[in-house]
């Protein structure tokens, strides 16, 4: 008996269902490493928005020449979401001759709702990545498994048994084991890694809106100070 060990061959030679497991983990690891070089640009992107808002905010520009020019951008997110969203609730607010623990209160609670969001979009697909490290091993394990049953079966059946008829059954098997691992390995080590991230600028833009609630307090109590001398 001859058997093409190749890793075409035995895919050819294996059983339906560890063909089917076999191609159910290449999708999966398609789909991750497609997941991966989409989040790795989009946290690329925030971090370098952040810089650069860093940059201008924190060079002593006017609140509101920085809040018309980022308002006029179509595609605003980050950090600079955050400013805007902020603002535009502060000069509401104050508009509205509201006190000015309530214009603080209401400013930081629009910021956060923007924060969240913002958060919530850099996290898309990392559940999908986790969930394909954790599952894609025990996945090609049932096929290996499978695989390895039919292949003592097939055993079974003749009156002598040899390696030779035992090898392709076996490799096919474990074929499915590698493959669970070839997709599971990178799809672990970039949502680990992508999290540690997402965290990092999550910190960053709670700390940007403590400041800036601060910044904006001070102009509140300023202006409310101000307002018995003008009149």
């Amino acid at each position: 008996m001859s058997s093409d060990l190749t890793f075409i061959g035995l895919f050819l030679q294996a059983s339906f269902i560890v063909q089917l497991v076999m191609l159910l983990l290449l999708g999966v690891s398609v789909a991750s490493w497609t997941f991966i070089f989409q989040r790795s640009r989009a946290l690329s992107g925030a971090r370098e928005e952040m810089r650069q808002f860093e940059d201008k905010f924190w060079s002593g520009a006017d609140l509101n020449r920085l809040y018309q020019e980022l308002s006029a951008r179509t595609n605003l997110t980050g950090m600079g979401s955050i400013f805007c969203s902020g603002f535009k609730e502060f000069v509401r607010l104050r508009k509205s001759n509201t006190g000015t623990n309530a214009i603080v209160d209401g400013t930081y609670r629009a910021m956060r709702v923007t924060m969240s969001r913002q958060v919530e979009e850099l996290e898309s697909r990392l559940p999908f990545l986790a969930t394909a490290g954790s599952i894609s091993p025990y996945i090609g394990l049932f096929g290996t498994v499978w695989g390895i049953m039919n292949a003592f079966i097939a055993l079974g059946e003749v009156q002598q048994a040899t390696l030779a008829m035992v090898a392709p059954g076996i490799a096919e098997a474990l074929i499915a084991t590698a493959i669970g691992l070839f997709a599971a390995i990178p799809a672990v080590i970039a949502y680990n890694r992508f999290s540690h991230q997402v965290e990092k600028l999550e910190n960053n833009y709670g700390n940007f809106m403590e400041e800036f609630s601060a910044i904006l307090h001070r102009q509140a109590v300023s202006a409310q100070a101000q307002q018995p001398q003008a009149q």
